[in-house]
């Protein structure tokens, strides 16, 4: 035994003797569908000791809760192993899943390359030449190296899956190709027809489709990578008044750190001198940078705008914030139930039920004709017809064509998993910034005082600005310029430390700040600007006060503006049945006037990043199928436990590889557009596999009787296999004029 599994069966002695639950993670290999996840999943449950398993397909991983006293680590792998998968405690040895990922999508890419040149071949000779002698040895060579090389996944599982005496979709693949390629061997020498390219084509379409699954399930492993990469690699501590460059890990709690402006903050901590504004949209999505002065606390991976701050550790490595996030997706991911495939549902007792009827098919014509060629050429018969070529591209195919479709459109769905989440919304969540609002501040409002023109106002609070930093200060420059504004620099310029700024323009001192900054330099503050700036809070502003020559001459107002098209598509979401509702950290007063603007009426507000993931939860304990919107790394985890993620592309790429559906451009038009092909996908799923089910299940009475000789039996299969892709084929058209279009009118949740 190795030194690990030594080690291993020592803890579990330990553990067998404290007699407390624990809870691993191990690493899955084998898997090559949802039902195989299945499969495992239900195996470990039923082991004694076994609390609860979670099988997550895309992260080849699971998760048990189990006493040690009643059942080991190793009980466990053994009892996987018996039904022909594999797993093993994942560690910081195993190589990364992502590489995993990457490793699979090649294989498949390299086996497409193989088996579609020489698939296309073989069906050509088929159409045009097959009853020429080279014609027929050439598909039989031909053939080979994509049935038992490019088809060599697929028939491998199938005899993994036989020693068990259980089937999936591989068993399906393997069964229908090799009963096509050795029927053809057999009737390459006997003279009669061949269906090589039968073989050859069923196992390109199939490979096409897994590779496209690789590069999904690759994809989605990343996010959490993605955000541990977040976080600063090095860390500037401070000792004994000396700044030395550490590697983050090494920063201890009570440490003192010091940040400069633009660096990453490396640790959760207090500040202990200095001021600054903070971005902390990478944790917060909120896309105003948050001031922080002595005694505030500050977060990790947030990044430090303008002032030098010197931080106090508080929290470090795996206590952080954002650490505490990336727990989140973990929980997240594991705790979403694989979707079974419907063809796996399907092929799970079609294929006994065939072989049982194959080998009732030949024995019947024996007992009954003493004909045992009859009976053979019926059983091939039957196990053609009931090839799964159709079944196996029911799916791929629709899958591939809406995705396609949808790329075109700018919407990125994710895959098959996603499709059966869709159909059953009820519930869209919207995050405020960056979603339903442009993500960046901008000039709103401009109120000038009596006897001030509205333009010298602007010039002056844009020209004291013009040397700030801030966010808001760059907003209001930015409008002044977009009005065709101008102006002189300022002969000098400073800040006023949390309130603000003060310039000399023209022999003016100028100040431009909160209310707090007129008070404090002595400038008379007109009720007509108080009260414009409490109108202008209550329609959710920020409001910026100027003033100079003792009074308060104009007040400004800034805010992260809705995006042009966010009332209506709100409105098209509840014309499809769906409730909508706001999800945001700003205060309730508002949220509740931003939800208003767009005609939500359910308003989640003062919602911390680690609580939106709770509040979809609540949402789902209601009973609610719930799809959330999010663009902001706080957005993940939350985009990953809702039924259905969507992410605007516009957003972080955490939040994007954590969600099912990612949205391209910020267009909220998307997310109505991403739910309508979805469905219409799943709808489009759902009609292929009862076509080709359906189809070849009437046939096969017909092929046990005799009645549908091979040759029928091959052009039988091969038309329910163009009516699949025909079918598929439709959902190119959609979105266009008279086809899919985003319907107006009411369209049911659970279409």
């Amino acid at each position: 035994m190795s030194r690990a599994g030594k080690a291993r069966v020592a803890n579990d002695d330990i553990r067998r003797d404290v007699g407390v639950n624990d809870e691993i993670e191990l690493s899955v290999s084998g898997m090559t569908c949802a039902s195989c996840a299945a499969r495992v999943e239900r195996t470990l449950s039923r082991q004694p000791g076994v609390e609860e398993a979670r099988v997550n397909f895309a992260a080849n991983r699971a998760y048990v809760t189990y006493r040690p006293q009643s059942v080991s680590v190793g009980e466990l792998e053994e009892a996987v192993a018996k039904v022909g998968y594999h797993v093993a405690p994942a560690s910081a040895e195993d190589v990364e899943a992502e590489e995993l990922h990457d490793r699979d999508q090649k294989m498949w890419w390299r086996l497409l390359l193989v088996s579609w040149p020489l698939g296309l071949i073989v069906f050509a000779l088929s159409l045009f030449a097959m009853h020429e002698p080279w014609a027929r040895w050439t598909s039989f060579t031909l053939t080979m190296p994509v049935q038992f090389y490019a088809g060599w996944p697929f028939i491998r599982t199938a005899f993994e899956r036989a020693r068990t005496f259980t089937a999936n979709m591989d068993t399906l693949i393997a069964i229908g190709t090799l009963a096509a390629f050795f029927y053809s061997t057999y009737e390459l020498f006997a003279g009669g027809d061949l269906y090589f390219d039968t073989a050859a084509l069923i196992i390109a379409f199939i490979i096409l489709g897994r590779y496209f699954e690789a590069r999904a399930k690759g994809r989605a492993s990343s996010a959490i990578k993605k955000l541990l990469e977040l976080g600063a690699k090095e860390a500037r501590i401070v000792v004994d008044g000396e700044e030395r460059m550490v590697p983050v890990e090494q920063v201890r709690v009570g440490d003192l750190v010091r940040v400069r402006p633009g660096e990453k903050i490396p640790v959760d901590g207090k500040v202990v001198t200095g001021y600054s504004a903070v971005d902390e949209s990478m944790l917060t999505g909120e896309s105003v940078p948050v001031e922080k002065k002595e005694g505030d606390q500050v977060a990790a991976a947030t990044v430090n705008s303008n002032g030098v701050l010197t931080v106090a550790a508080t929290a470090v490595g795996s206590d952080t914030a954002l650490s505490q996030i990336v727990r989140l997706v973990e929980e997240a991911q594991g705790s979403k139930a694989p979707v079974q495939r419907l063809a796996d549902r399907i092929s799970g007792i079609f294929v006994p039920i065939v072989l049982v009827i194959a080998a009732l098919t030949f024995a019947g014509w024996i007992v009954a004709t003493g004909d045992a060629r009859a009976g053979l050429v019926a059983a091939v018969a039957v196990l053609i017809i009931a090839c799964p070529c159709a079944l196996g591209l029911a799916t791929p195919t629709a899958i591939m064509v809406g995705t396609g479709r949808g790329a075109d459109m700018g919407v990125l769905i994710k895959g098959g998993e996603v499709l059966e989440g869709s159909r059953r919304i009820q519930t869209v969540v919207l995050d405020k910034t960056g979603t339903l609002t442009q993500g960046r501040m901008s000039l709103t409002d401009v109120v000038a005082g009596d006897g001030v023109d509205e333009e010298l106002l602007l010039e002056k609070t844009a020209a004291a600005e013009s040397g700030s930093e801030h966010p808001i200060g760059q907003a209001i420059v930015a409008g002044a310029l977009d009005r065709g504004l101008s102006w002189n620099d300022p002969s000098g310029f400073s800040s006023v430390t949390g309130h603000g700024v003060r310039a000399e323009l023209e022999g003016d001192i100028v100040f431009v700040g909160r209310r707090k900054l007129m008070y404090e330099q002595g400038l008379d503050l007109p009720e007509l600007l108080e009260q414009a700036a409490v109108t202008l809070e209550e329609r959710g502003r920020t409001a910026v006060f100027a003033g100079w020559g003792g009074s308060a001459h104009g007040v400004v107002g800034v805010a992260d503006v809705l995006k042009d098209n966010a009332r209506e598509v709100v409105s098209r979401m509840h014309d499809m049945g769906l409730e909508v509702a706001m999800i945001t950290g700003d205060n309730r007063r508002t949220a509740e006037t931003i939800a208003a603007e767009v005609g939500i009426r359910r308003v989640l507000a003062e919602v911390l990043p680690e609580d939106k993931v709770t509040e979809v939860k609540r949402l789902q304990g209601e009973g609610k199928v719930v799809a959330m919107v999010g663009d902001g790394i706080n957005d993940a985890p939350a985009l990953v436990q809702a039924d259905l993620g969507i992410a605007i592309g516009t957003g972080t790429d955490v939040a994007i590889e954590s969600s099912d559906i990612t949205l391209m451009s910020g267009d909220l038009q998307g997310v109505v557009t991403s739910i309508t092909l979805a469905r219409q996908t799943l709808r489009t799923i759902y009609q292929n596999l009862g076509w080709a089910f359906g189809y070849n299940t009437a046939a096969i009475p017909l092929a046990a009787l005799g009645l549908l000789n091979p040759i029928i039996a091959g052009a039988a299969m091969a038309f329910s296999s163009v009516s699949v892709v025909a079918n598929s084929l439709r959902l190119r058209r959609f979105g266009k004029k008279g086809h899919g279009q985003v319907p107006a009118t009411r369209v049911s949740a659970h279409a």
